[in-house]
């Protein structure tokens, strides 16, 4: 999806952010993983501190408008992997393409090592049009539909299945 006018990517570690920045993406989160959801659970779960954990986001101006978290998930000797989460944009901003912009922006981060993330069951269409493919039963949490997915490593570093 080309570039839309006004719009700016971010990516920086969670350590960097100015602390207005941070607000605004946990807000944004709170938003609509919380209240617009419905869903009372811990939106704060320790891992946004975490030394590897990236915060993508696109701002429209000073205002976040969606973000994304990158984690580093602990290979257990294998290979590392990438986490992708928290992907959330406001209410106004939907249907834009910004889920897919932060998503392509991750896995370009990501290049050489799988991904994972754990879709809303409603979304694992978006995913798959990134190469993610549903890898285990759908599972309830805190009352909506997920699914594991995953994306294997891209040996170019290209983004093979956008």
């Amino acid at each position: 999806m080309p570039p839309e006018t006004g719009l700016t990517p971010h990516v920086a570690h969670t350590a960097e952010l100015p602390p207005l920045v941070l607000y605004q993406l946990l807000k944004l989160r709170v938003d609509v993983f919380v209240v617009e959801q419905r869903c009372a659970y811990p939106e704060l779960d320790g891992r946004d501190v975490e030394p590897g954990a990236r915060q993508l986001w696109l701002s429209r101006g000073d205002t976040v408008v969606a973000c994304l978290r990158l984690l580093d998930e602990g290979g257990g000797g294998a290979a590392p992997t990438a986490r992708i989460g928290r992907v959330a944009v406001a209410a106004a901003e939907r249907g834009r393409g910004h889920a897919g912009r932060l998503v392509e922006a991750a896995l370009r981060l990501a290049a050489g090592r799988p991904c994972v993330l754990d879709a809303q069951a409603h979304l694992t269409g978006l995913y798959a049009r990134y190469g993610f493919v549903v890898v285990g039963p759908e599972y309830l949490e805190d009352g909506i539909s997920h699914a594991p997915m995953r994306r294997p490593a891209d040996p170019d570093g290209v983004l093979s299945g956008t």
